[in-house]
């Protein structure tokens, strides 16, 4: 289930927009203002995020740096109620993904939509690097330096999220949805516990850590 975050000041679009994509099975976060929408970002971190332009105080143009100062890869889609080709350009050239010009069919935005999730799934590279620690996601294989790690189906899903995400700080509901699903009812502390376990295969010959704990937030992995 893919995670949208919608960031427009316009009640209309972010209540269309919500319907729609919560209908076609999209989890769908919105935001009315920039400062807002970064608070989110911050806290659920998404799939791909759906930019108004023009909005009060903080702009669009500078959610979209913000952004993009943390995350080079997400992808992100601008809506303007312009057909300037300035805004169009303006968007792109600080980073935008695509863009679509307002007033819009619904269906046109959900295919755009679609299509960035399908290229970023294209364009993931194969072997994820943090430091000394690679993943390869193709045959699922770790390496801590040159050293091997056996990984489980759910550490090896585990540790995925935190190399597609170094340095983000990651809530542990968002943990617990992108490894376990919204369905989940098992043990409430599995995540700690999977958490530790990944810990003591990453650390096993006393290299530093690298997963911290963020009491009452999540986890983020980051050097020291």
């Amino acid at each position: 289930m893919p995670h949208v975050l919608v960031i427009d000041d316009d009640p209309a679009v972010t209540s269309l927009l919500k319907r729609g994509f919560s209908y076609e099975r999209f989890d769908v976060d919105v935001a009315s203002s920039g400062e807002d929408g970064l608070a989110i970002a911050r806290e659920r971190y998404p799939d791909l995020v759906i930019l108004d332009i023009m909005m009060p105080g903080m702009d669009g143009i500078e959610v979209l740096k913000r952004l993009r100062s943390a995350d080079l890869q997400l992808p992100v889609l601008m809506l303007t109620a312009k057909d300037a080709p300035s805004d169009e350009v303006l968007g792109l050239g600080e980073g935008a993904d695509d863009y679509v010009v307002k007033p819009f069919a619904f269906d046109v935005l959900l295919a755009r939509v679609k299509a960035l999730l399908r290229r970023q799934e294209a364009e993931r590279p194969a072997v994820l690097r943090f430091g000394d620690l690679c993943l390869d996601t193709g045959t699922r294989q770790a390496l801590r330096g040159k050293r091997e790690i056996d990984l489980t189906t759910t550490e090896y899903d585990l540790l995925l999220q935190f190399m597609e995400h170094p340095r983000r700080v990651l809530p542990r509901d968002f943990l617990m949805d992108r490894v376990w699903g919204y369905d989940f009812g098992g043990n409430t502390n599995v995540l700690e516990v999977y958490v530790k376990q990944l810990r003591q295969k990453l650390e096993a010959e006393g290299e530093p850590r690298l997963i911290h704990t963020l009491r009452g937030t999540g986890y983020v992995m980051r050097e020291g």
